[in-house]
C-alpha cells in the first residue's frame, strides 16, 4: 500500500497540470519542461498508484477512472496551496485578502453596497473579478476566489456543494428620464405596448420573467436596447431618453439626484441577490461577519425616500404617450 511519505507531489503536479490542458506537448510547453521529462513523471506517478492515470484517443490523453479520482484530489491539494499564497500575501503586515467574484450582470452599484464595509477597513485587501458565473464557480473551487456574489442560485451539483446565502431582493422598477415622466406613471407591463425599451440582456435572471409576464398581458414593447452588463444598461438609462426596466440599485445614484425618476414598479418581478461560498472553505473571520449581519443595500424604503427628497409632487398622469 502506497504510504503518504512515498507520494511525490512534484509529479502530482504535472499530472494535474497534465489533465487540466488534456495535451501533453502543451502542459510541457506551459511547465518549461520537455515532453520525454514530463512523460516519465507521469509514468512514475503510475508506477507508485500501481494503475494508469491516462488512456490516449488521438492526440489527447483521457482520464482512466482512477485518474479521475486523483484530478479531484489533486485539484483540492493544490487549490489549497494557491488559498494558502492567497492568504499569506500581506499577511506579515497584518493584511487580510479578502478575494471577491460577482457575475457580469450584477449591478456595480449593488456590488459596491456590499463590499463597502471592506473598503473602509484599513485591514482588509480586496481582490474583484468579474465573469460567467459558471467560470466564477470554478474559481471559488479551485480556491481562486473567497465568495462569489450572483443575482441567481448557483445549481446544485452532488460533486460541487455549495453553500447558497440569500442576501436580499430588489423589486425591479421602470425608469425614465425626469424632464419628460416626472409626476408620471405607467403599469408595468400593462401599459408598455408599443413603448421604446431598453431591457436586461437575455443572460440576465430576471430578463426571462419580464418577457413571460408581456406574453401573458398581451403586450408587445419596442425594444430599443438589450444590454447583459449593468454598468452600461445605467448609462442607456441616463443618456438614451428611452424606458428602461431594471433594478433601482443599478441607478440609485440617479434617482437620487433626479435626472431620473421611477415611473412604473412591478411587484410580480424582483431580483434576488446571492453570496456563494464552498462548504470545505479556510473561514475568514472579516468575511464570516460581511455574510452575518448583510441588509439588502439599496431597500425600497430608502430608495422611496430619496426619491422623495428630490421629486416633485406628482401631477395627474397624462394620457397617450410622450
Amino acid at each position: 500500500m502506497l504510504q503518504i511519505e512515498q507520494l511525490n507531489f512534484h509529479h502530482l503536479f504535472y499530472f494535474w497540470r497534465v489533465a487540466k490542458t488534456g495535451h501533453l506537448t502543451q502542459a510541457a510547453t506551459e511547465l518549461h519542461v520537455s515532453q520525454s521529462a514530463l512523460s516519465s513523471q507521469i509514468r512514475q506517478l503510475e508506477e507508485r498508484i500501481g494503475e494508469p492515470l491516462f488512456e490516449r484517443s488521438g492526440r489527447r490523453l483521457l482520464l482512466t477512472d482512477t485518474g479521475q479520482l486523483v484530478l479531484s484530489y489533486a485539484e483540492n491539494i493544490f487549490g489549497l496551496g494557491r488559498e494558502m499564497l492567497g492568504r499569506l500575501q500581506g499577511r506579515g503586515e497584518g493584511l487580510t485578502r479578502v478575494r471577491v467574484g460577482s457575475v457580469a450582470t450584477l449591478s456595480r452599484n449593488y456590488l459596491e453596497n456590499w463590499i463597502r464595509p471592506l473598503l473602509a477597513d484599513p485591514n482588509v485587501t480586496l481582490s474583484l473579478e468579474s465573469g460567467l458565473l459558471d467560470d466564477l464557480l470554478r474559481r471559488l473551487f479551485e480556491h481562486q476566489l473567497d465568495v462569489v456574489l450572483a443575482n441567481e442560485a448557483a445549481p446544485a451539483r452532488p460533486d460541487r456543494p455549495l453553500h447558497c446565502r440569500f442576501l436580499g431582493s430588489q423589486a425591479i422598477s421602470l425608469v425614465g428620464p425626469a424632464a419628460t415622466w416626472r409626476g408620471r406613471s405607467l403599469r408595468l407591463p400593462e401599459d408598455l405596448e408599443g413603448r421604446e425599451l431598453a431591457l436586461p440582456g437575455p443572460r440576465h435572471a430576471l430578463r426571462g420573467e419580464f418577457d413571460a409576464l408581456c406574453v401573458a398581458a398581451g403586450v408587445t414593447p419596442r425594444l430599443r436596447a438589450e444590454v447583459d452588463d449593468m454598468a452600461m444598461l445605467r448609462l442607456v438609462a441616463r443618456d438614451s431618453g428611452w424606458l428602461t426596466v431594471l433594478p433601482e440599485v443599478v441607478v440609485q445614484d440617479e434617482l437620487r439626484t433626479g435626472v431620473l425618476v421611477r415611473v412604473g414598479r412591478s411587484t410580480q418581478l424582483r431580483e434576488n441577490f446571492y453570496a456563494i461560498t464552498t462548504l470545505h472553505r479556510h473561514r475568514l473571520e472579516r468575511l464570516e461577519q460581511l455574510l452575518a449581519h448583510t441588509p439588502l443595500m439599496a431597500d425600497e424604503e430608502a430608495s422611496t425616500a430619496a426619491m422623495a427628497a428630490t421629486e416633485t409632487p406628482p401631477a395627474p398622469s397624462a394620457p397617450g404617450r410622450p
